[in-house]
């Protein structure tokens, strides 16, 4: 197997051992298909980075840490290579470690790791739990600057939050499905991925503020923990429709979309407004279909730009740290979603 990389640069992007690496590219016996195809896409991802680095001048490596759905993820990742380009010729070389379900303990473990490994910065979407703070600061302490992206860690050694204002997305929600239900009420089914992340802790704060203090007359019924899978989510939905005759709205901040909305049809129930976060692949395909009646959205490269210039504050020793500004929060229809990068 060809290729330009230091076996422990592939082990690191592959997540795998370096024996288990050299095994590979050796085409020694004992190697699973799976772990194969992992190390072919690491060094496909590695080559990819490299061809935007050639002929630039400083690269600066950072690595992007997110527990969250692959859905959102891969928007992410879209956004962040999109806004790469733009900081030519100081090229920035991104890394991406993403996992659906990480336990604060293994997020912590990769966070050490990438910093014995070495990196110019550290972009993270984590739950807000103290082994992940104490993670962030063993980074800190080493030189290594962190960035929070869409859910931040206030409490911790971050040096800049990059993402939306998640309180006034939150009271953007509550706005809508109330102007929606009017008078009429009803109950909402509010969705979280999981209580440990800050961003829909302050998502749900806003949003309950505003239904308590203008829309008295709707209730709320939240459902948390199914990690922003449809399966997990979908369960909980649909344990929470079979307890509750009243619940005929939807704002879901922690995803799972397609599995809400399928839990309600086998109720057999209609959904009056639906309001969720993020235009990921579902949510554009959900709101062209007119499932669901808004999207709030903000930039993934706005914040792909914030963070790579907090970073680069850092790396470049800027006499004054750049503080990034909140992304704005856009409501989307049917009527204006705006192209897929």
């Amino acid at each position: 197997m060809a290729h330009l990389f230091l076996v422990k640069d592939i082990a690191f992007q592959a997540g795998l051992s370096t024996a288990t690496v050299d095994r590979v590219l050796n085409g020694r016996p004992g190697v699973r298909r799976q772990t194969e195809m992992r190390v072919k896409a690491a060094i496909a991802e590695l080559e990819k980075q490299h061809a935007g680095a050639i002929g630039s001048g400083r690269m600066l490596a950072i690595d992007i840490v997110m527990e969250t759905p692959q859905r959102f993820s891969d928007a992410v990742r879209a956004g962040f290579e999109a806004e790469m380009a733009t900081f030519l010729p100081g090229v920035f070389r991104c890394r991406f470690h993403f996992a659906e379900v990480m336990k604060p303990a293994e997020l912590a473990h990769l966070l050490d790791r990438i910093r014995l490994r070495g990196t110019h910065g550290i972009v993270l979407k984590a739950p807000d739990v103290a082994e992940v703070a104490a993670a962030v600061a063993r980074v800190d302490a080493a030189g290594i600057p962190v960035v929070t992206l869409v859910t931040d860690l206030p409490n911790s050694a971050r040096i800049a939050y990059a993402g939306a204002d998640n309180r006034a997305a939150g009271e953007t929600a509550a706005y809508l499905i109330g102007e929606f239900l009017g008078s009429d009420g009803g109950k909402v089914l509010v969705t979280l991925s999981s209580g440990r992340f800050r961003g829909e802790e302050e998502r749900e704060i806003g949003f309950r503020r505003v239904i308590r203090g203008r829309y008295p007359d709707i209730g709320i019924t939240e459902i948390s923990e199914g990690h922003g899978t449809d399966a997990a989510t979908g369960t909980l939905a649909a344990a929470a429709l079979a307890a509750d005759p009243a619940i005929n709205a939807v704002y879901s901040i922690g995803g799972g979309n397609r599995a809400v909305l399928a839990a309600f049809d086998m109720a057999k129930r209609p959904v009056r407004v639906f309001v969720a976060h993020d235009l990921d692949a579902d949510n554009r395909a959900l709101l062209a279909a007119r499932r669901i009646g808004f999207v709030l959205h903000h930039d993934l490269r706005t914040d792909a730009r914030s963070a790579f210039r907090a970073i680069m504050s850092r790396a470049t020793a800027l006499p004054r740290a750049v503080t990034p500004s909140l992304s704005s929060v856009e409501i989307i229809t049917p009527y204006n979603m705006p192209a897929a990068d």
